[in-house]
């Protein structure tokens, strides 16, 4: 596996006016090498695409096609996420002042020593202070 990929790089590829160079690059890597994610990833991505049929941006065939598409890539579900939680993840959302679901991406790059996929700005100024390698953005 070659990164860790958080969801705001996973929905990039969704919603296609967010994406850009750096973000397809990402899915170009994970397509290849395939990517690891916590636990929480899942969920993440499908209420984002649930949030996004209630607020009629898509439908629910969009959302489904979606999680279709998404369930075909090289992308593996970390099972140690949790067990992390309660100690060197929390240490990280306490330090660099991120959510806990945020520190679990960091969590899971800095365990594995992989680089992380993401746009979030706050989870990119803690990665460079945990001197994790950055892809996803310029």
């Amino acid at each position: 596996m070659s990164l860790v990929l958080d969801s705001s790089v996973t929905l990039a590829w969704v919603y296609v006016e967010q994406t850009g160079p750096e973000v397809d690059r990402v899915l170009q890597l994970v397509t290849s090498t395939g990517a690891w994610v916590p636990c929480l990833w899942r969920l993440e991505v499908a209420n984002i695409l649930e949030m996004g049929v209630r607020r009629g941006r898509h439908d629910m065939a969009f959302r489904d096609a979606t999680l279709a598409d998404l369930a075909l890539l090289p992308i593996s579900i970390d099972q140690d996420t949790e067990a992390h939680a309660w100690g060197a993840t929390l240490r990280l959302a306490e330090q660099h002042r991120l959510t806990v679901y945020d520190a679990a991406y960091l969590e899971l790059a800095k365990r594995r020593g992989l680089a992380l996929a993401t746009l979030d700005a706050e989870l990119r100024s803690a990665a460079k202070a945990e001197q994790v390698a950055l892809l996803g953005a310029s």
